[in-house]
């Protein structure tokens, strides 16, 4: 499904997956039919428009008779995360070294640029968010559409649970953040000397950064989850 056009429907598109992306909207919470036309100013069929967009996409999920939410977080789905995150960030990253063009290593740079202001910054919605494009570029790099879709869906859960990550207090400590723009900078130059091998390594060091903050996203201190994280998953 090609990207919604439209001034109007372009700046509810943009905004819902920014309120989602950031948890201003919460996972699994309904999505007004009303309420979002008053608020940017649309009609019913453009509006389902773009949440039929954002559906295809994975940032809403349409439920008959029931209207749209946010795509929920759940512990299958967040197992489901913990399994397919390291088979993809690494195959991501090994092909983006191998097919990444001039062009697309300076947008890459560019968007390392914006994480690190952010990171300098302390905006927590903007680390999360540049973070998240970051990331984004290389699915591009990697040129493979099944890869891409994987890694796109992949990422807004990541991007999510991402916000605890990057806020100072709660999240990681300074020397972890300050490490996650260092990997990103040698990601950056593993890519542009085409070394496959170290891309898809540092993809994995990079994911074992984030990993245990994730974890404890689902399984908060001294509470105890449903079905919890197979030991497998901690140890992937």
């Amino acid at each position: 499904m090609p990207p919604v056009r439209g001034t109007a429907k372009s700046n509810a598109y943009e905004d819902l997956k920014r309120a989602i992306l950031t948890l201003e909207r919460k996972p699994g919470s309904p999505l007004e039919e009303t309420d979002l036309c008053d608020l940017y100013g649309l009609s019913r069929t453009p509006l389902r428009e773009v949440l039929q967009q954002l559906a295809g996409e994975g940032y809403v999920t349409l439920q008959l008779n029931r209207g749209a939410r946010v795509s929920d977080m759940t512990h299958y789905t967040l197992r489901d995360f913990f399994l397919a995150a390291p088979l993809i960030y690494s195959a991501v990253l090994r092909l983006a070294a191998q097919n990444a063009t001039p062009a697309q290593i300076e947008e890459l740079r560019q968007a390392q640029k914006e994480f690190r202001a952010a990171m300098a910054s302390g905006d927590v919605i903007e680390r999360a968010l540049t973070n998240d494009r970051f990331h984004r570029i290389t699915g591009h790099m990697a040129g493979n559409s099944y890869l891409l879709a994987s890694l796109d869906r992949l990422l807004i859960d990541h991007t999510r649970i991402g916000m605890t990550f990057f806020r100072p207090k709660s999240g990681a400590k300074e020397d972890r953040l300050e490490l996650a723009g260092r990997q990103h900078d040698e990601m950056i130059e593993a890519i542009e000397q085409g070394d496959d091998n170290r891309a898809a390594e540092l993809a994995l060091e990079h994911w074992a950064l984030s990993r245990d903050q994730i974890e404890l996203f689902v399984m908060p201190e001294g509470l105890e989850a449903p079905l919890g994280i197979p030991p497998k998953l901690k140890s992937a």
